[in-house]
């Protein structure tokens, strides 16, 4: 690095030869978005949850916190450890795809093209991931009604953390 630079770059080139330079603050500042942008998203995914659990009147999913838990070796050992390792995993990981989000809007996908990947990677990685750990039945097994329903609340989440994301980029 040369003595007169007063930061780091990152530098990667595009499939047309263009080579593209980003400030290692601008990929912190995106991250930090990113991660203001996934609460957002975890809170609207909330409220899209909780009304659609009274409508349909419905208990909560233990899958996530049930995947975290194997992933990360936690086993609560009561209902109120249960609930509040189950809160910190929900906001958590909707904190952590917001990073995601951040990643793309560095990368140059904006609008609603990086809402669309944002979302096929976050819907698309819980599909995959739940069945693998054993928590979720495989997607070919669920209802049409479930993963409508599901798909849905992604799709708050992913458009919620879009919207603040670029927001916070403005």
């Amino acid at each position: 690095m040369e003595a007169n630079k007063t930061y780091m770059e990152v530098s990667q080139t595009r499939e047309t030869g263009e080579e593209i330079r980003m400030k290692i603050g601008d990929l912190a500042a995106a991250v930090g978005k990113g991660l203001l942008a996934g609460l957002i998203g975890t809170a609207a995914i909330t409220a899209s949850t909780m009304i659609e659990m009274k409508l349909r009147k419905r208990a909560p999913s233990s899958a996530p916190a049930e995947a975290a838990g194997k992933v990360l070796g936690v086993e609560p050992v009561n209902e109120e450890e249960k609930a509040r390792f189950s809160n910190l995993v929900h906001w958590g990981y909707g904190a952590m795809w917001g990073v995601a989000r951040g990643i793309l809007g560095t990368a140059g996908l904006n609008g609603p093209a990086a809402t669309m990947a944002h979302f096929g990677a976050v819907w698309g990685a819980a599909l995959v991931m739940l069945p693998a750990l054993e928590v979720s039945p495989p997607v070919e097994e669920w209802k049409a009604e479930a993963l409508a329903i599901d798909a849905l609340h992604h799709l708050v989440y992913s458009t919620a953390t879009g919207l603040a994301y670029a927001y916070l980029d403005s």
